[in-house]
């Protein structure tokens, strides 16, 4: 009988200890309940915060040189912030694009230095790409790129230590236009409005079909209440 209840005196004890742990725990998520967390700092993001009524595009710059004056204009005049990022061989011939960049608010993340696909890299070859541009465009801008966008959204776990070890955010997308390869305007709206909504990232390139639509894009997102902000401003994780 006593070894009976000193066994039902330890199981009390266990649920009561288990009840003011579970009241802790409700009265600690109630009263941070908006409280965001979209990814660990040694993971991707795939999509920003969903408490704020924000989308970021996310326009990858190899090419298209031809067409990122216009770009820029439209975002200008929606008043529309970006992320571009930029790949360094195209850098280190562009640095006047850079500067506009940086001027018009917009911010600028790293691509790679010669767009290799990471998850086929060994750890020194990662890092040679990723560093690399970063010391040219700090070296061209005085501008410091913490966001790292793989190639074609190929990376490894290597991947993910080099940049980690760097103090660069992996960054990949929600929603994709497929503007390479599909050269619609229409399908490049489509994609970028459909069922879109808070915390998306939408991944563009400077086609001359984007640019077709871009104005319209900015336009459906500025009617159904949502703002264009950068990566890194859609990613904060924060208490609303």
């Amino acid at each position: 009988m006593k070894k009976i209840s000193k066994f039902a005196s330890a199981a009390t004890n266990v649920i009561i200890i288990a009840m003011l742990l579970t009241l802790t725990f409700v009265s600690f998520s109630g009263q941070y309940s908006s409280f965001v967390f979209t990814a660990a700092n040694d993971r991707p993001y795939y999509k920003g915060n969903t408490a704020r009524n924000e989308v970021a595009l996310m326009i990858n710059v190899y090419w298209g040189t031809e067409y990122l004056d216009d770009i820029l204009k439209v975002l200008e005049n929606h008043k529309a912030k970006c992320t571009f990022f930029v790949g360094g061989s195209w850098a280190s011939k562009n640095s006047d694009y850079l500067g506009k960049m940086i001027a018009n608010g917009h911010e600028i993340g790293n691509h790679g230095y010669f767009h290799k696909d990471h998850a086929k890299l060994n750890y020194q070859q990662n890092k040679a790409e990723i560093t690399s541009n970063n010391t040219l465009v700090k070296g061209l801008t005085g501008y410091t790129m913490t966001l790292f966008a793989p190639p074609s959204g190929s990376y490894s776990d290597t991947t993910l230590k080099v940049a980690q070890e760097v103090g660069m955010q992996v960054i990949m997308w929600s929603r994709d236009t497929i503007d390479w390869r599909d050269k619609d305007s229409s399908l490049v709206y489509s994609r970028a409005t459909n069922k879109i909504g808070a915390g998306d990232m939408i991944l563009m390139h400077p086609t001359a079909h984007t640019l077709a639509a871009l104005g319209d894009i900015l336009s459906y997102y500025e009617n159904n209440n949502l703002t264009p902000v950068t990566v890194s401003q859609i990613i904060k994780q924060e208490i609303i």
